[in-house]
């Protein structure tokens, strides 16, 4: 019998819903009947009245833990309230994220594709930060955390690599120790990242367990961070997770959607007709849409990857094909069998390869504000070759999902508008991958 004890034994008297993310978490668990009794504690969760409940987004969200997790989130949640909201912090932060990282980054038109598609659109250039993506924002702000937090060691989980490579880059700025947990299948398709973080002093440990991508690397730096609590922070790096992860993450990539707001009121007058970002944990799209939601005339659109589109739990789409469960200590969408087993994803982009979706996301579904599409494996790739060849710029794969969905819906979307992509990472780290797919003339 797997039953844990969790957040909920002290603030509404329900010893056992926390039994749910143990059920998806512990190995044992995910073999034996146990996720039977799961459903059933999460059918119980719904009866539970509709309050404000910190760490929840409407009815997802939380903290689904095992007790000797509950002392490291509690740290943090008392360092992201009392540190995070600091004039000294913010202040260190912003010079950081200035100097060192190269904030802000342009809104970039892309004049000879709204030729083509008969609108106007750009790329928020995200992929031209110090280090190549948007991961560095969170990273160097969980870092700077850990630092005043008294760490001296700081983990953290990767699929491209990017986030492994911005927070070993973070730790050589904080001269902290790093260590970076990546499933296999990963770290060989994003050899050059496992190279630059090696380089920066990390140590990569490859992830052999279950589909051996981000899923498994994440159970693996939750699993160290149990026994290596004194000393060592976990720098998550999706906005994912349990309470308080989604919202730190959240806040630290903000600044990408509060610079973008401001650019285009400055460069067109207003706001964009459409924003766009891809969605797999979803921070650079959550950075991206937050600024925004208040916004109702600004369509919002986050891109799922459908990996190859064949029938099955192939694909890493929770929100548009999964079902509602818990993940990594969170309620939220997830690709899951009947029985409650948990799909293994797939997606030719690595950052996209998991198989759930950040709370905030499945809440902003579910109130109708934000539009999520699909874009398949064949689509990203074509999007990818596509902006390289028409505007110079290589995006990272992840990216390509986004604009696969923009000129998939082209006729959709009305002559003359403003469409605003958030190119998450550049492409450097996907060229051997997708040229495997792509055949260049």
């Amino acid at each position: 019998m797997c039953r844990p004890r969790g957040l909920f034994t002290f603030s509404f008297g329900l010893p056992d819903i926390a039994t749910a993310w143990w059920c998806v978490w512990n190995r044992a668990c995910r073999q034996g009947k146990a996720v039977v009794e799961c459903a059933h504690i999460l059918q119980a969760m719904d009866t539970l009245p509709h309050t404000e409940r910190p760490g929840y987004f409407g009815e997802f969200g939380g903290r689904y833990i095992p007790e000797t997790l509950m002392p490291p989130l509690f740290e943090v949640q008392e360092a992201v309230e009392k540190i995070l909201p600091s004039e000294e912090y913010r202040s260190e932060l912003k010079q950081l994220l200035e100097d060192y990282c190269g904030r802000p980054t342009p809104v970039t038109p892309c004049r000879n594709l709204s030729k083509e598609l008969g609108f106007h659109l750009y790329l928020k250039r995200e992929d031209l930060l110090h280090t190549g993506a948007h991961k560095i924002n969170n990273a160097l702000g969980q870092a700077l955390l850990a630092k005043k937090m008294g760490k001296a060691h700081i983990i953290a989980e990767t699929g491209a690599g990017q986030h492994g490579v911005a927070t070993a880059t973070a730790a050589a700025e904080f001269g902290l120790r790093c260590t970076v947990f990546m499933g296999a299948k990963d770290v060989e398709r994003q050899a050059p990242n496992v190279q630059r973080m090696k380089l920066l002093g990390a140590e990569v440990v490859p992830v052999q367990n279950g589909s051996c991508t981000l899923k498994d690397a994440i159970n693996e730096a939750l699993r160290y961070w149990i026994s290596h609590q004194a000393d060592t922070m976990y720098v998550f790096g999706t906005a994912a997770g349990p309470h308080p992860f989604p919202t730190l993450v959240r806040e630290l990539q903000k600044v990408i959607g509060t610079e973008a707001r401001a650019q285009m009121i400055a460069r067109i007058g207003r706001l964009p007709d459409y924003v766009v970002a891809c969605v797999g944990g979803g921070s650079n799209a959550i950075g991206m849409f937050h600024p925004f939601v208040a916004d109702k005339e600004v369509r919002l659109i986050g891109v799922e990857a459908g990996g190859t589109g064949e029938p099955g739990c192939e694909n890493s789409a929770a929100i548009n094909l999964g079902t509602p469960g818990v993940l990594h200590g969170a309620r939220m969408m997830i690709l899951q069998t009947a029985d409650g087993q948990i799909c293994e994803s797939s997606s030719i982009s690595a950052g996209l390869d998991y198989p759930g979706v950040g709370p905030e996301h499945v809440h902003l579904h579910s109130i109708g504000r934000v539009h999520y599409g699909i874009a398949y494996d064949h689509e990203a790739l074509q999007a990818f070759r596509r902006l390289s060849q028409a505007e110079g710029i290589i995006p990272a794969l992840e990216s390509s999902h986004a604009l696969a969905w923009v000129f998939g819906h082209a006729s959709e979307i009305a002559p003359g508008s403003h469409v605003l992509v958030n190119l998450s990472g550049r492409g450097d780290k996907d060229l051997a991958h997708a040229l495997h797919h792509i055949h260049l003339d």
